[in-house]
């Protein structure tokens, strides 16, 4: 049994239909400590005056309500929609719920205590919590875990190819990362994280950005400590359209009911070549400058042909000079170089995919991609998806 407690926080901005099924869903958890549920509903508070947002302020208020009836749960509800207490001025989104949710949970919070996160239209099955509280006392060296999840189809064709399509995207991703053994391995899904309080702490919590808090709190945690990438049971995400944030699942569901792809590409693996080459060569860059293009990369966004030098004049010994290292070149870095040397790859995404999966995976195993995403059936696009989920589950067990 896991000896602290647990607390689930859960951002909700017009989730009257979603939020109701995922307290179900945690109603019914079993076998487990009694942990405790924090539900931020939340809106700007200039959506009062506005004719667009009134569904929105009417059905955060209806859910307020409704929140008062669910009996059985220890269930915590922190009012961030009704007038006179939604968000004011830059103060907005589900980073702010997220960080007002943490902050108060954080007032009272041992520092062995573990904090879910989820999402109001995430599922989970009735071992999801234990199943966290569970390898966080397993791996009490761990700060934070990236959870595994699935999107369950919808069966909405354009719906469904469009969550596939990022799916393959994201999976695709975290494999060649896993793959070149890179400590920023992890995949920030907001609703498929768990920390220690202790942990959030002493990163200084999470950062409010409307979009991506999720992928800057996990950089914070990499940055202090590695973190797990397994996790026994997962979560089910909804794949659902969404443009309340400038990128994620959401607005990619969007787009890709568009055929709007440009940001969620496939990267072939041979782009994360000179990643993989500097990592290799940490010794002798530890002892003088050596020459890679993700190095002359790193030197032209720091804008400093010296950063090298500098580092090592200011570390005692290799391990912290790697440590440094890799707080300079994290994932935000490493995302924008593979942007970059991207935009001169004549591949396509098909053919980008193919070659990964037959760098991964034997011959007999290998699908037929010689047609585009475009001509592939849901059922097509699904099975791919769920060769990458393989894959990366098994590479997920090793880190």
């Amino acid at each position: 049994m896991f000896p602290g407690s647990i607390y689930v926080a859960i951002p909700a901005m017009d989730e009257l239909q979603d939020l109701p099924q995922t307290l179900d869903d945690l109603a019914r958890q079993e076998g487990c400590n009694t942990f405790e549920i924090f539900v931020c509903v939340n809106q700007p508070e200039a959506y009062w005056g506005l004719p667009d947002k009134c569904a929105i302020c009417e059905h955060n208020q209806q859910l307020l309500k409704l929140l008062e009836t669910f009996d059985g749960l220890r269930l915590h509800v922190l009012d961030c929609a009704s007038r006179g207490r939604g968000w004011q001025g830059k103060k907005f989104g589900v980073g702010g719920a997220r960080k007002t949710l943490f902050d108060h949970i954080l007032t009272f919070a041992d520092d062995r205590d573990i904090i879910i996160s989820l999402d109001a239209d995430t599922r989970v099955r009735p071992h999801y919590v234990q199943s966290v509280a569970d390898n966080m006392h397993r791996h009490p060296e761990v700060p934070a875990v990236s959870v595994p999840y699935y999107h369950p189809l919808t069966g909405n064709e354009a719906q469904d190819r469009a969550i596939l399509r990022y799916e393959m995207y994201m999976r695709n991703y975290a494999v060649n990362l896993y793959k070149i053994g890179s400590p920023y391995s992890f995949t920030a899904v907001g609703s498929a994280i768990a920390m220690r309080a202790g942990a959030l702490r002493k990163i200084g919590g999470i950062t409010p950005v409307k979009s991506g808090e999720d992928f800057y709190l996990m950089q914070k945690f990499v940055k202090m400590a590695p973190i797990s990438n397994y996790n026994d049971e997962m979560v089910y995400p909804a794949a659902r359209l969404s443009d309340r944030v400038f990128f994620g699942t959401g607005p990619a569901i969007i787009k890709g009911c568009r055929g709007e792809w440009d940001s969620y590409p496939v990267y072939h693996h041979s782009l994360f070549g000179s990643i993989a080459q500097t990592y290799q060569l940490l010794p002798q860059l530890y002892e003088n400058d050596v020459q890679t293009d993700f190095l002359d990369f790193l030197q032209k966004q720091f804008n400093d042909t010296h950063l090298w030098q500098s580092i090592r004049q200011n570390v005692k010994d290799y391990g912290h000079f790697v440590h440094a290292f890799h707080e300079k070149a994290d994932g935000l870095r490493i995302l924008q170089y593979l942007r970059q040397k991207h935009k001169d790859s004549p591949m396509t995404d098909e053919d980008a995919l193919a070659q990964n999966l037959a760098a991964w995976l034997p011959d007999e195993q290998l699908p037929n991609l010689s047609s585009s995403f475009d001509n592939l059936t849901v059922d097509d696009l699904n099975s791919l998806r769920d060769q990458l989920f393989e894959i990366e589950s098994s590479l997920r067990r090793l880190i």
